[in-house]
């Protein structure tokens, strides 16, 4: 992989993160139309920026790192649960799901079901609107929701925000909220793919890397901070229009 390679995918990956449209897909799209091979090295560069994408969140959020918010990282946790226990169990499965077919089929589907939810909460005033205010019980049920992020193309982002916005948090704080949940998620993927490749660092250039991980780390700090203004003011409905769409180009060219 060479340095334009690495900043190639690190945007997509700073981009596509905290959005609800699958990074994993845009990755596996954008590695298989860069002809990049899926190397040793290479899928230790992927565990360099999705780290980078981490960091992204405790700077927007740092914030929310302190003893008073103890009660939602519980609630961050128990979200984190059921994705934890499933991913571990069928991790070998998942990887198997990992196609063009596949992505493009559940891009569509995510997309129709936001548009439907968007469709049924028209004009819904939603019961929470700070993150800090949600139960325990409506964590629980949006870490049930983001166990479908483990099909490729259903997006995690997008899960645990359908999710959240199914048990009565509104727009921003569904946004909010799937955020920090990214922090357990990733971390736990990372580390396990860390485990993995880590004696692959040897050999990986070092040049791409770094690009790689300060790109993913402005591009995704920049799209989470857009995301949050652009909810302010409009719904989902333009994200579930992308899929659709996205979706309907993988498998025409699938096909």
């Amino acid at each position: 992989m060479d340095v334009l390679q690495a900043v190639l995918l690190a945007i997509i990956e700073g981009v596509t993160e905290f959005l609800p449209i699958s990074s994993t897909g845009h990755m596996i799209v954008a590695s298989h139309w860069l002809g990049i091979a899926q190397s040793e090295d290479n899928k230790a560069f992927e565990v360099i920026i999705q780290l980078a994408a981490i960091l992204a969140v405790v700077a927007n959020y740092r914030e929310k790192f302190t003893l008073g918010h103890i009660e939602l990282w519980k609630k961050v946790v128990l979200a984190f649960i059921p994705v934890g226990i499933v991913g571990l169990l069928l991790h070998k499965q998942i990887k198997a799901m990992f196609t063009v077919e596949t992505v493009a089929v559940m891009f569509i589907v995510g997309g129709i079901v936001f548009l439907l939810v968007e469709y049924l909460h028209r004009g819904k005033e939603y019961r929470v609107k700070r993150v800090e205010d949600m139960s325990y019980r409506q964590a629980m049920w949006i870490g049930v929701a983001q166990v479908f992020a483990l099909i490729p193309g259903t997006s995690r982002a997008g899960a645990s925000i359908i999710g959240a916005l199914l048990v009565g948090l509104d727009r921003k704080s569904s946004a909010e909220f799937s955020f920090l949940l990214a922090l357990p998620v990733m971390l736990a993927a990372s580390g396990f793919d860390l485990l993995k490749h880590y004696h692959d660092f040897s050999g990986a250039q070092l040049m791409p890397l770094l690009a790689g991980f300060v790109v993913a780390f402005v591009s995704a700090w920049l799209v989470m901070r857009l995301f949050i203004s652009f909810l302010q003011r409009f719904t989902f409905v333009a994200f579930g229009v992308y899929r659709i769409l996205f979706g309907a180009l993988l498998l025409w060219v699938a096909v």
